[in-house]
This record gives C-alpha cells, structure tokens and sequence, in this order.
C-alpha cells in the first residue's frame, strides 16, 4: 500500500468528512474509493473513445437503416413522451 500527501480545498475536505461520516467509513476510505471509482470512468471514457475513433458515421447509418421501424413497447416509452402530444 502506498501513501501519497494530499491537498484538498478546505471546502472539499469538510464535504468528505461530512460524506464519510454519513456513510460510516472512514475518510481514507472514502477518498480511496472515489479514487477508484474515477479511474473506473476515466478508463471506460476512454476505451468508448477509441472505439469511436474507429468507427465512421456511414457504418453507423448503415445499422440504423437495418432496425425494423416498429413503435416502442410501452414499457419502453420514456415519460416525459408519453404526456406530450408526438413525443415533442
């Protein structure tokens, strides 16, 4: 396990002392689990990114043309379509 020494704005620091507290953690917990959890995002933005560099607009196109044109199951309708006349 390594340590590294941390400078926080005291703002942020009493919101993570408050966060742990709530949570009942301690704060290094806390901080080493945000710690991860960005490197979890950073990472997966990252991999999207680069498979969209791969991909081209025309191949897009073309998988959209291949969906079948049927309506949503209701279930699947989002709500804020449901109360507006046309989904506008």
């Amino acid at each position: 396990m390594s340590t590294y020494p941390l400078r926080l704005a005291d703002h942020v620091m009493e919101e993570a002392k408050q966060a742990a507290a709530e949570d009942n953690v301690s704060l290094n917990q806390l901080l080493s689990a945000f710690i991860a959890d960005g490197i979890g995002h950073r990472r997966a933005i990252l991999s999207l990114q680069k498979r969209a560099a791969r991909s081209t607009v025309d191949a897009a196109l073309s998988i959209l043309d291949r969906a079948p044109d049927v309506e949503p199951d209701p279930v699947d309708e989002l709500a804020e379509a449901k109360r507006t006349p046309a989904g506008l």
